[in-house]
């Protein structure tokens, strides 16, 4: 069945707006898309962390693209991440594949992982400001150092995403900062939007294997995505950043302590 077969106006909404918040906040969309997948719309917790997966992949090519162009990714950070996410990625998907079989096991592993993920996610915008203040107020570490934990970054990150495909947005840019406080804001962003592609590509497809990716939502959620995240990216200068965080920040928050507390 060709995945834009079945068009769903509200599943094509919700792509749409979260690919403006996206655009406009630079906030990744899993921490919006699958929660909302599963509180709103009553998606299994699998299937919307693999069907977000595919969709995160795709909608971050274009940024990656934006971010290449401008030279504003460093691929040698991208490479160490990915040195340590893809392996653990895959060692995961593997673990959940055969233990999820046994009955609901996987679906409570990710709907706990998800959950935290939120409101750790949610703190790390709410006081990103300061965090990256006190980023740069830093020393760097010795490039010997600095190479080594982040590939155990990006392990960690794999673990993480693939699980509840959240933890390589504003978790991993705050992490680089902390590892590269001279390296520019931008170059960061860039670098973890560049890392993001190949490991929700290797994650998603993991998922889709295992039959937890849903094509025809997939083909509506990108529908409303791809015209939000231009949009959003072209309105936001003119955003209240001021505000648009903080509540963003919220929504998050009050998503995980309610995904964790329905377990």
């Amino acid at each position: 069945m060709h995945i834009f077969a079945q068009f769903d106006l509200l599943h094509a909404i919700a792509g749409m707006l979260v690919g403006v918040l996206v655009g406009m906040t630079g906030v990744g969309g899993g921490s919006l898309m699958t929660p909302l997948l599963v509180l709103m719309f009553g998606v299994s917790a699998q299937t919307a962390v693999g069907t977000d997966l595919l969709y995160a992949a795709t909608t971050k090519m274009a940024g990656t693209a934006v971010h290449g162009w401008r030279a504003t990714v460093d691929w040698k950070i991208v490479r160490r991440l990915a040195a340590g996410s893809i392996p653990t990625a895959c060692a995961t998907l593997i673990f959940l594949s055969s233990f999820g079989r046994i009955g609901k096991s996987t679906e409570h592993i990710i709907l706990i992982t998800l959950g935290g993920m939120l409101v750790l996610t949610s703190i790390a915008v709410f006081f990103q400001r300061r965090l990256i203040a006190i980023a740069l107020a830093r020393e760097p570490m010795e490039p010997r150092s600095a190479g080594i934990s982040t590939i155990l970054l990006g392990a960690v990150i794999g673990l993480l995403v693939s699980i509840s495909s959240v933890g390589a947005g504003a978790i991993g840019v705050t992490a680089l900062l902390m590892l590269y406080p001279k390296l520019p804001i931008s170059r960061i962003v860039g670098t973890d939007i560049a890392h993001a592609v190949p490991l929700a590509l290797v994650s998603g497809f993991g998922h889709w294997l295992i039959g937890d990716v849903n094509m025809v939502l997939l083909g509506n959620l990108l529908i409303g995505s791809i015209p939000g995240v231009i949009v959003g990216s072209l309105i936001s200068t003119r955003a209240p950043d001021g505000l648009l965080r903080p509540a963003l920040a919220l929504v998050m928050l009050a998503s995980g302590i309610k995904l964790l507390t329905q377990i």
